[in-house]
Parts: C-alpha cells; sequence; structure tokens
C-alpha cells in the first residue's frame, strides 16, 4: 500500500488496521484521508519547488509548482505532476500575437482536466484535484504558483534553457526568448545556436530590460540619485561629478539592460553586436522580441509586479 500510495507509513498502517487488510478498502480511505490532511497542510509556506516548461511550434509555457521541501522537489510524483501541468497548459488558448509574454494566475488552471500518468497516479482529474492528491502522499502543503506563456515569433525561433533540471522540461531556473528574423526564407540553423546560448545567458546575467529605451523611469532615476549622491561624497568639481554619474549609468545599464550586456559565452561582444554579427552570418536582420527569466518561488511576485499582461522585458 506504502507502494502505491507513496504515504507516510503511520498512515498506511492505520488505514491497513481500520478497513481490517483490505487493500483496495484502505486504499480508498488513504485518499479520503488524504483530501484532510492536504487540507491542513494549505496554510504552510510552498517556497521550494520546480519550473515545468512545455512548448510546440507556437507557444512555449511556463508553470510553477511550489512545495515545502527540496526533499518533495526531488520526488517522482512531484515531477510527473508539474511536467503533466506544463502539457496541459499548452492546450489552453492564449494570445496568437507574435513573440508576447503573458503571464497567467494559478486560478486559470485550477479547473482544467488533465490526464496524469504515473504509476502511483494515473487517469483524469482536475488540476486542482491532483495537486490535493499529490499533497496528500508527499505530506506537505503543494501549491501551483502560476506561470507565463510566450509566443512563437511569426518568423523565427522561440528558444528555452533550464536550470537545475534534474529531467528534461523542469527545473529551478528558467530562460526563453524569440528571435525574430526579417526574411522568412533564410535558413534558422546559426538562429537556434544563438537562440540556445542566449536563453542560457538570460540565466546566467539576469537581465531586466531588453533595451536603455525599455529602462523605467523610476529606474533610472533612483539609480541616478544614488550615484550622483555617491559621486558628491568625493567632494570633487560639479563637471567631475557629471562625468562620474555619466561613466557609472553606462555601467549600470550593462548590467541591468539585455542589448547592452556582454555576451557570457565570449564577453569580447555584447549581445548588440553578437546580433548585427547573427544578421551578417544568415543574410537577414534578427533581434529579440522578447524574453523572460524566473527562478522558482518568483511566479506569484512577478504576476503580481506585471499586472496583467503588460510586456515583460519592461515589467521585470
Amino acid at each position: 500500500l506504502r507502494e502505491r500510495t507513496s504515504a507516510p507509513i503511520k498512515e498506511v498502517k492505520s488505514a491497513l488496521v481500520s478497513c481490517n487488510w483490505d487493500i483496495e478498502a484502505a486504499q480508498t480511505d488513504l485518499r479520503k484521508r488524504g483530501v484532510v490532511l492536504a487540507s491542513k497542510k494549505s496554510s504552510r509556506l510552498a517556497a521550494e519547488g520546480l519550473l515545468a516548461l512545455a512548448q510546440n511550434e507556437k507557444k512555449a509555457v511556463l508553470v510553477e509548482l511550489n512545495c515545502e521541501t527540496d526533499f518533495v522537489a526531488r520526488n517522482d510524483i512531484f515531477q510527473s505532476l508539474a511536467l503533466s501541468l506544463a502539457k496541459s497548459a499548452l492546450l489552453v488558448e492564449g494570445s496568437k500575437e507574435p513573440s508576447v509574454a503573458t503571464p497567467f494566475s494559478p486560478e486559470c488552471l485550477e479547473d482544467l482536466k488533465m490526464n496524469f500518468d504515473h504509476a502511483k497516479l494515473t487517469g483524469e482529474r482536475t488540476v486542482r484535484n491532483a495537486i490535493t492528491e499529490v499533497a496528500a502522499m508527499m505530506g506537505e502543503n503543494v501549491k501551483l504558483g502560476g506561470g507565463f506563456v510566450i509566443t512563437a515569433p511569426s518568423q523565427g525561433v522561440l528558444s528555452t534553457y533550464l536550470h537545475t533540471s534534474p529531467q528534461p522540461g523542469i527545473g529551478r531556473i528558467a530562460g526563453i526568448l524569440s528571435l525574430e528574423v526579417e526574411d522568412k526564407d533564410v535558413s534558422l540553423d546559426a538562429v537556434q545556436r544563438v537562440g540556445s546560448e542566449l536563453a542560457m545567458h538570460i540565466v546566467a546575467a539576469k537581465p531586466l530590460f531588453l533595451t536603455k529605451e525599455d529602462v523605467t523611469a523610476d529606474a533610472l532615476g533612483n539609480e541616478s540619485d544614488i550615484l550622483r549622491s555617491q559621486a558628491e561624497s568625493t567632494g570633487k568639481s560639479q563637471m567631475a561629478i557629471d562625468r562620474i554619474v555619466e561613466g557609472r549609468l553606462r555601467k549600470y545599464f550593462e548590467e541591468v539592460v539585455l542589448m547592452e550586456q556582454k555576451f557570457i559565452v565570449d564577453d569580447s561582444v555584447n549581445i548588440k553586436t553578437l546580433l548585427n554579427n547573427l544578421s551578417k552570418e544568415v543574410g537577414s536582420t534578427v533581434k529579440i522580441g522578447n524574453f523572460l527569466r524566473v527562478e522558482v518561488g518568483e511566479g506569484l511576485k512577478r504576476l503580481e509586479a506585471v499586472g496583467g499582461s503588460e510586456p515583460l522585458t519592461q515589467a521585470a
């Protein structure tokens, strides 16, 4: 019964005794009691977990599934649930506009029917019920943390990368970007290669904005105030202070703006130069349509920050 349900051994023994050692009846009893156990745990903090990614030719979907401990995040049932959630979310209709990244809340998926294909939990059920059953099995609070969908460009590639990935399709940090190609007749081999490297770059370099023009007035104003205050403490002339602030703002852009960042694979070029070189190589203009970087535990914070379907490159 423990092999079937993954329930704690104490609960397994209790169910068998109460059901006169009838394993089928005990399994049913465990599932019934599991719902109660899961609901009692639902108020506990679930800050660990995994990101699950599913992709087709039209879009990529990223779903966050949270739990309380890293131990549960490594469990194959939990990982199977995360992958099933992403595949189910991929079937939901969304924006058809190319290169658009849109957040969605957990409530968007809870009533969705999904097929769970695992030796210990099979068949069709709603997302809400599947999460409740897995929470009962794991003995922890398991909750859906929302997610994001990013549509593919009309011409180009949608590239993804998952960091700290125990198996294909799941990980703890995700980088996704769309690369748009102007000419529909060019070969996309080089574009796909650079796209994969850029998705990895996004995970490592943590850009907040796509271009300098995307940097919000608040972010730029706050940074300028801090830099000017630091420069003024040196006691130098106003002209010198202005030069110091200008130089440090340039450094700030190189840290937070994707197009200005040095490429992690070859730091002799920045991303803007990399794309210019790629455009020459393929014989057509290549540009980044959108990008997304998410870590476990960030999902709901990012969802609140974005506040709807605002472009994520401006809302990060």
